[in-house]
Formats: C-alpha cells, structure tokens, sequence
C-alpha cells in the first residue's frame, strides 16, 4: 500500500473501484448546499472549508486509498495535496469532478 499513486484517479476508475467495494473512500469536499443539489451514492461529505477541523475524522483513513470529489477537480486537487501533507498519502482527486461524473458514469446526477 506504499505505492506512490498519481495526484488524479479517472471517474470511469473510481466507478469500477467503488462498484468492487474494494476499500476505496469516496469523499466530497463541495459544500452542504452543493452536496444538495448533485451527490454520488456513498460519497462522505467533508467541506473544503471545514477540513483542518475535521482532520481527526480523517486519522482512521492513512493507510485506505482515498477518492476526493469536487465540482470540476479543481478544489479536489488542492485538498489532495494538503491531505498528502498531513500524512495521507494514498489521496487522490477524481478528474474532472461531480460533472465529468455525470457525463460519463452516471447521467441521473443531476449538472450544475
């Protein structure tokens, strides 16, 4: 689990890993109100803005392979980054976020 693994994982590679329910964590670092509006089933919802708080929530997860989700990937690369800083190295940020997802991987999630 050492592995050093890219800063971005695909949609389409975040589906087939969660479909296998193979550990990864799926996280959604969007606000409450956009977690409202379009949301992926299973996604735990941690706030860009509330994440130095809620580090502790995270300690359970340095040796799982992490998903983070945004709107477009954006966000998700910077809390990635600053995830591997504080000791979780197995982040990555899913490419193109919650709107390449519903284009690609699940149209029923609603684009914003």
């Amino acid at each position: 689990m050492n592995r050093e693994l890219p800063l971005e994982i695909e949609c389409e590679a975040v589906r087939a890993r969660l479909e296998a329910a193979d550990g990864l964590v799926l996280i959604d670092c969007r606000e409450p109100d956009e977690h409202a509006t379009a949301q992926i089933a299973g996604a735990r919802l941690i706030p860009m803005s509330q994440l130095e708080a809620l580090l502790g929530e995270l300690q359970d997860l340095r040796e799982v392979e992490i998903a983070v989700h945004c709107h477009h990937g954006g966000r998700s690369l910077r809390v990635v980054r600053w995830l591997r800083e504080q000791g979780l190295p197995q982040a990555q940020s899913m490419a193109g976020g919650i709107d390449r997802w519903s284009q690609v991987v699940d149209p029923s999630v609603p684009r914003y």
